[in-house]
């Protein structure tokens, strides 16, 4: 490679600063994370909500405005709060110039979720048009923008309107590209605002959403099973935790710090998971292992903390060691916290304490008789290449707290050497690795841990995800299933859910595990080539092409060449996350689906033939057509 340069003019004007707005445009992916089409719910388009709604949960939280009005509807969202009212004077410089903000002056905003100033100018920014006003006492005004210029600004006096202030922004289709707001991804997050907000009204389209009890009221309105024993909620100023155990494996967590749901943890959730340990063995005077105490613990867990440190711009991971300024470190009053109040209702409920210990000696007794089977299934994950065998690593990985590009790493789980092989060749070495599977694996339903370490595959698989002790070493930010769209990759896809929700469900709850969506369809003529997901993309292609183009019907990844693969798995990839809520009767349909009612299955794919059968016909009968 030559190392001559390449540019003998570079020169001052060669130097360019971009305005606020500009960069935000150019770069949204710093301000909101991905952009997205709407289809998941850590799309930008439900960022640009959350930041606007922030600001008026911060007013809530200062002892302002009880109720928030939220609109949503062909593209346009209206958040409205009665809060104090932005003071006018800065109306258009708190959503048009950057690090303006009251929320630098801890006297205003102690406890806030946005110290940076940042959040509502990138909603300005990448919205098409964007509109704020405030009313306060009687005057009101409101500035308009469009991609962040400012087009109009109005000023009204003597209202009867409340206090308050109106935000109103469509977020701007040629920076996102076609997009849709759903629905069923914003009222999880109304939901969180209400529990972490007791008393706070929000309306969603005219349905109110609030809470009398706070974290108890979360944790059991998303218990997908009957709890060993009633949710223990327990409070105070800055410190609020619910938590009971299940049946399952792993832990679960909702985590919040200031209002501000937390999907990746932080430093709170780690005190809390270290304090329950301690407390519980002090209350038992017997030193559990943690992982036996924590085994299936279902828990919430919010702090108040003042100019709280993320992760990222998003919010989504706490880096916060400190209350405050001049408070205890976090561990510390998580610590106190639960020291004082879990062991005070402990020993004033001994029946949950009962509880609790006979279920800490359960998991004790089942990880102590597959321990020796554990230490055979390391030390073989050890001596086997793994690099070589199984896995083809990437450089960077997720536990890797400051590595940059840790959250776009993923891990893809496909069958068969010629898919691993295409996804091998095609993959960013940096973020993407490859773990291939040998055949089908194993039906895990209705087995126990213990299957993990015997079966080699998902043996294996456990230790290049790294999470057989802790979901915090995952090595991957997405799990990737990757088969084929045909009967067997939809059954290795099936028996593959199925492991991480017998075994790793937090995978599940944490948002980590996705199904890798693939072309079925390439249609091309000589000067053109298109790649269809749906049946309804390749007439759309048909009719773009002209008649007789050439249309390939993919049915295994391995058909797919690593050239065409490449465009598949980069910054273009399509992925449909798991996801697992509350309202899912998961233990039915992994009854159905994978249990042992073979006549019960039987009735039901042969009432179901006929209507696979007429589609094949009709999709064969559309491709000798075309």
């Amino acid at each position: 490679m030559s190392n001559q340069p390449t540019d003998i003019n570079y020169s001052d004007e060669h130097i360019r600063t971009l305005d606020w707005k500009e960069h935000i445009r150019r770069r949204p992916g710093m301000y909101i994370g991905k952009l997205g089409d709407g289809t998941s719910p850590d799309d930008g388009i439900y960022i640009l909500i959350k930041e606007v709604l922030d600001n008026s949960i911060d007013e809530y939280m200062m002892g302002y405005g009880k109720l928030i009005d939220v609109t949503i509807g062909d593209g346009q969202v209206n958040i409205r709060d009665y809060g104090r009212g932005i003071p006018l004077g800065k109306l258009a410089d708190v959503a048009s110039k950057m690090n303006t903000g009251a929320k630098y002056d801890s006297k205003a905003f102690k406890k806030s979720v946005g110290l940076n100033g940042v959040g509502i100018k990138a909603v300005n920014a990448l919205s098409s048009s964007f509109s704020i006003r405030s009313v306060r006492e009687g005057d009101a005004r409101t500035v308009s923008f469009a991609a962040g210029e400012e087009t109009a600004d109005v000023m009204e006096s003597n209202l009867a309107d409340k206090n308050g202030t109106q935000v109103t922004f469509t977020a701007d289709g040629s920076v996102f590209g076609p997009y849709a707001y759903n629905l069923e991804f914003v009222e999880p997050m109304i939901r969180n605002y209400t529990y972490l907000n007791a008393g706070l009204q929000i309306r969603l389209n005219g349905q109110t959403f609030v809470s009398k009890n706070g974290l108890l009221d979360l944790l059991n309105e998303n218990l997908g099973e009957t709890p060993l024993y009633p949710p223990i909620h327990l409070r105070n100023g800055d410190i609020e935790i619910a938590m009971t155990h299940g049946t399952g494996y792993g832990e679960s967590y909702y985590s919040f710090v200031n209002g501000q749901h937390t999907t990746q943890g932080g430093t709170h959730q780690g005190a809390f998971r270290e304090a329950v340990v301690k407390t519980v063995r002090e209350f038992c005077r017997k030193d559990f292992d943690a992982l036996d105490i924590r085994a299936s613990i279902i828990a919430a867990v919010s702090v108040k903390v003042e100019e709280p440190l993320f992760e990222s711009q998003t919010k989504t991971k706490l880096g916060s060691r400190d209350m405050g300024p001049e408070g205890p470190t976090i561990r510390q009053a998580v610590g106190d916290f639960l020291k004082a109040q879990l062991d005070n209702y402990l020993h004033k409920n001994p029946e949950t304490a009962n509880i609790l210990l006979q279920k800490i000696q359960e998991a004790e007794k089942e990880r102590k008789a597959i321990s020796g089977i554990q230490k055979k299934a390391r030390e073989f994950a050890k001596k086997v290449s793994l690099h070589n065998r199984k896995l083809r690593d990437c450089k960077v990985h997720f536990n890797d707290a400051k590595a940059e590009k840790a959250d776009q790493t993923m891990i893809f789980i496909t069958e068969g050497d010629s898919a691993s092989g295409s996804i091998t060749k095609s993959r960013d070495v940096a973020t993407q690795a490859v773990f291939s599977l040998r055949g089908k694996p194993l039906n895990t339903f209705g087995l126990t841990k213990r299957v993990v370490y015997e079966n080699e595959e998902f043996n294996l698989l456990q230790a290049a995800l790294n999470i057989e002790e802790d979901m915090e070493n995952l090595r991957y930010n997405k799990v990737v299933i990757a088969t084929d769209a045909d009967v067997d990759g939809m059954h290795i896809r099936l028996l593959l859910i199925t492991f991480f929700i017998q075994f790793f469900p937090d995978i599940i709850r944490q948002g980590h595990l996705f199904i890798l969506q693939t072309p079925l369809f390439r249609v091309r003529n000589k000067k053109e080539t298109r790649y269809c997901y749906t049946d309804e993309e390749r007439q759309q292609a048909i009719g773009v092409l002209g008649p007789n183009p050439e249309i390939t019907r993919f049915k295994g990844l391995g058909e797919i060449s690593p050239d065409e693969f490449r465009a598949f798995i980069n910054e273009n990839i399509r992925l449909e996350k798991v996801r697992m809520t509350k309202e899912d009767p998961v233990h039915d349909l992994l009854e159905f689906y994978m249990g042992k009612n073979t006549p019960e299955r039987q009735d039901f794919i042969i009432d179901n033939l006929k209507i696979e059968a007429d589609y094949v016909e009709e999709e064969e009968g559309l491709e000798k057509a075309s």
